[in-house]
């Protein structure tokens, strides 16, 4: 018998600087009520969902700075999102900036979270993969400040039991490097949920322009194809802040199949009735890892940082 699960990426336009996060929590809120009218378990937001995302500009003072992150979640703001899960009986998964103490110091991650049908925080992920640099770059098209506004995440890439399903996350450019996905894949998981934010101009390398799109959905069919998982991607899409970025939200089979996809750049729902055994007969055949893998051959990975030309 068949384990379904019914997951929508539910993808956003543009949240503007002057935009509230009671709006965007309205907006949510919004698609959130049309997955469950489509009879969805799960609801999978976008990266950074709350605001505008400030990575791409230079702040220094920590107050404004600190305005864009998270240092309880629910919060004020966004325990109607919660209320309004627990009412409709829907899971949802939620990317933020998060704002820690920790050890007697203040820390900022790029987060997410995985909440189950009854409201309740069950997983988190502080993201990895941190892409773009911590100078000042004022003569850039935009930037790409994460490595200053954010630490690298330390939780690893857990897999939770929730909602019948072995569910992971990661976030944005944790999913161009296989590593993520594989780590989940080690632990058996059915599912993978991220959310993402990805300018379509890239100033560093302008001649990736024009395959933005194609990469966006080749890493994740890839990733879902390569761990036997399910893969759901959302976008926070359009023009936001003078950057324009990618949409394509998807849901993506074990097989690497796009599934749903989303046609706009704007609040935009697509969703999928998820076999969550559909991956087995991946599992246990061409990447059956216990089987086929050869881990002991595989040291210079995590020995080695960068290429070595010898």
């Amino acid at each position: 018998m068949s384990r379904i699960l019914t997951v929508a990426a539910a993808q956003l336009g543009p949240i503007q600087r002057d935009e509230s996060r009671a709006s965007a929590v309205r907006r949510m809120i919004a698609l959130m009520r049309q997955a469950k009218g489509h009879g969805c378990d799960l609801v999978v937001f976008p990266e950074a969902a709350l605001t505008a995302f400030f990575p791409h500009w230079w702040m220094e003072d920590e107050a404004e700075i600190d305005a864009y992150f998270e240092s309880a979640m629910p919060s004020n703001e966004t325990a109607p999102l919660f209320a309004e899960a627990q009412r409709l009986e829907i899971g949802f998964h939620l990317g933020y900036p998060e704002l820690a103490i920790e050890g007697g110091r203040k820390r900022r991650f790029n987060t997410a979270i995985l909440v189950d049908k009854s409201g309740t925080i069950v997983g988190k992920y502080r993201k990895i993969h941190l892409p773009g640099h911590a100078e000042h770059r004022p003569d850039a098209a935009y930037q790409n400040l994460e490595k200053r506004y954010f630490e690298t995440g330390d939780l690893g890439w857990p897999v939770f039991e929730a909602m019948g399903a072995r569910l992971g996350m990661m976030i944005c450019n944790d999913r161009r490097w296989p590593e993520s996905y594989r780590v989940m894949g080690l632990q058996g998981v059915e599912m993978i949920v991220l959310g993402y934010n990805t300018p379509k101009h890239n100033p560093w390398a302008p001649d990736h322009d024009r395959l933005g799109e194609f990469h966006n959905h080749l890493v994740m069919q890839a990733g879902a194809y390569q761990n036997a998982s399910w893969v759901i991607g959302a976008a926070k899409a359009g023009v936001e802040a003078g950057v324009d970025q990618l949409g394509g939200s998807c849901i993506i089979a074990p097989s690497g199949e796009l599934v749903a996809q989303a046609v706009t750049e704007g609040d935009e729902l697509v969703f999928a009735r998820c076999d969550l055994d559909l991956g087995k007969s991946y599992s246990r055949s061409v990447f059956n890892f216990a089987m086929h893998r050869e881990p002991q051959c595989y040291g210079m990975i995590v020995e080695r940082k960068g290429a070595v030309i010898a």
